[in-house]
């Protein structure tokens, strides 16, 4: 009876905020071609890949704005409203970060010593499977709605976000290395590099943290 009701007064906001989702994975994806180059030296490739994230920033802001000024405003929602804006905010600071990680990079010229390089590399591809299985999590916002999430499909989303938790886990315990390794180079670095450089590992981070926040609001819908 609540799909019935919610075809008749509004249309679903579920695939605009997947469609965001899939945008703000493609902008963070991006990074991994980005540190390829950054690794490369490669500067003309370095300068096109950051622009390439700016660019998907800006079509996922855009497409977040859209989805805020068409969302309806009564009652007929299969989710909260303010969990759905919620969820956007979260995924939209996911492509406002990679663009921050990239634009640091480039404005300041950084680079990556070649002892911590390969392991970043490694790094950056396991935050951008967070987000990946993120992405996958909200696709299924769909037939979570109408399963009336309930059933078989509880299960299959829920068991998605295990697997997101396990992959942030994993960017934990790399960062882990990477700053074992720092430790002991930084004396041989001028400071300033040094420190730009654990910014960027930090942000990095939270790329994964991030896309961890999406799945606990996600598992926090099934629970209502």
């Amino acid at each position: 009876m609540s799909n019935y009701v919610f075809r008749m007064f509004g249309s679903s906001p579920m695939r605009p905020l997947q469609d965001h989702m899939g945008k703000v994975h493609l902008c963070a994806a991006e990074l991994v071609n980005f540190f390829e180059a950054v690794i490369a030296q490669d500067q003309a490739r370095i300068t096109a890949s950051q622009q390439s994230i700016v660019e998907l920033e800006h079509e996922a802001d855009k497409l977040k704005k859209s989805l805020r000024l068409s969302l309806p405003k009564g009652m007929f929602l299969p989710v909260s409203r303010r969990d759905l804006l919620d969820m956007l905010t979260m995924q939209d600071n996911i492509a406002n970060k990679s663009k921050d990680i990239a634009g640091l990079m480039l404005g300041r010229q950084m680079e990556l010593p070649e002892s911590i390089a390969p392991l970043f590399l490694t790094y950056v591809k396991r935050s951008v499977d967070a987000i990946a299985q993120a992405d996958t999590a909200i696709n299924e916002l769909d037939e979570l709605v109408e399963t009336g999430f309930r059933g078989r499909e509880v299960k299959v989303v829920e068991k998605m976000i295990k697997t997101l938790n396990q992959i942030e886990s994993d960017t934990d315990e790399i960062q882990i290395q990477i700053r074992s390794i720092m430790f002991k180079i930084e004396i041989d670095l001028p400071p300033i590099d040094a420190m730009f450089i654990y910014r960027i590992i930090e942000w990095v981070g939270e790329l994964a943290d991030l896309a961890q926040r999406v799945g606990s609001r996600l598992q926090l819908m099934l629970a209502k």
